[in-house]
């Protein structure tokens, strides 16, 4: 019973931080855009758009538990394509908090790992996927 409330509040954490990612951008668009701009990122709103709908594809996911291991993996490159682009070495001068964010997105990406491998539980998980156990994931 342990073991079914951990993973279900993981899974409630997980979605829950795609949730309001998304939501975030969904309620200020502009401000997203000129944040990726600020990246250097062409294509700014455009970015932005795909960035909101493509976390809220990753809420539903790790939240539902379909597909739910290949989402934990893609949210982990996500997770660390934003730690390079938004918090990498290059901004860390000056803005001690700006490393800290960066290594928040490690111990995030860890996290999505050990759910990629384990899979959503036996409970409260639509099962469907495209990695099959023989893979390891």
């Amino acid at each position: 019973m342990g073991k079914t409330i951990a993973i279900c509040l993981a899974r409630l954490i997980f979605g829950a931080v795609f949730v309001m990612a998304a939501a975030f951008k969904f309620a200020g668009m502009q401000s997203t855009a000129d944040y990726i701009a600020s990246a250097g990122f062409p294509l700014p709103l455009f970015l932005a758009w795909i960035a909101a709908f493509f976390e809220s594809a990753l809420a539903i996911c790790l939240l539902t538990g379909a597909f739910f291991s290949e989402a934990a993996l893609l949210a982990g490159i996500y997770v660390v394509f934003l730690a390079f682009s938004f918090h990498g070495p290059n901004r860390w001068t000056g803005a001690q908090a700006e490393f800290g964010f960066f290594i928040d997105h490690f111990t995030f990406l860890a996290g999505l790992l050990f759910a990629a491998v384990h899979g959503p539980g036996e409970k409260l998980a639509v099962r469907v996927g495209i990695l099959r156990s023989e893979t390891g994931i």
